[in-house]
């Protein structure tokens, strides 16, 4: 059977259309879109303060054997994070004698016989005792980041009295006479959450 031109023509027109129809019904599909909005998102902040915040610890006239107690209450005011710290400690001579080094300190926590007046009995477990000025500056904890031994742990909102004890050894000698130095506690403080 012999096939004209026209029917070649007729078949590739018809082709031709059936393809587009095949086509063109792949490409038409429903589609619908949805928006959600205000996704807010708000960090919180680590937040510590210390009662008192200035003068902690001071005694005039000291002579050898003489000690000063005092209560140093420490709060977590951050709204939901836990917190750790650590205590640290800088002490300058304001003369040449050196009474920094002379100078002991402990520091416990609040009293187990007289919670009540904190300090009183200075009867509370023992976080640190050794030099005012302490070598490495640590005290209680480390403020290297992440969990370090003795670090201090309060959750949000809550609090802790430490007492901290100068004292001037019995066995002081005149080389340290009528000298005076001041010292700087500092406590630093980090999340515990993410922060093993």
């Amino acid at each position: 059977m012999k096939v004209t031109r026209f029917q070649l023509v007729m078949a590739a027109v018809g082709t031709a259309a059936v393809l587009s129809a095949f086509t063109g019904g792949t490409l038409a599909v429903f589609t619908d879109t949805k928006t959600i909005t205000n996704n807010q998102f708000t960090d919180t902040s680590v937040s510590l303060t210390t009662s008192p915040t200035t003068a902690l610890v001071s005694f005039s006239n000291m002579m050898p054997g003489d000690a000063t107690t005092a209560a140093v209450v420490v709060t977590n005011t951050s709204s939901v994070a836990t917190v750790r710290y650590a205590i640290s400690s800088s002490a300058t001579n304001t003369d040449a004698i050196g009474l920094k080094d002379q100078l002991s300190l402990t520091i416990k926590t609040i009293d187990v016989t007289t919670p009540g007046v904190p300090c009183d009995n200075f009867d509370g477990t023992q976080l640190y005792t050794g030099d005012l000025d302490s070598t490495n500056g640590k005290l209680v904890g480390d403020n290297t980041q992440g969990s370090q031994p003795g670090d201090r742990t309060l959750t949000a909102a809550a609090n802790e009295t430490l007492c901290f004890q100068v004292t001037l050894p019995s066995g002081t000698g005149n080389t340290y006479k009528n000298a005076t130095t001041t010292a700087t506690f500092t406590f630093d403080a980090e999340q515990t959450k993410n922060n093993p």
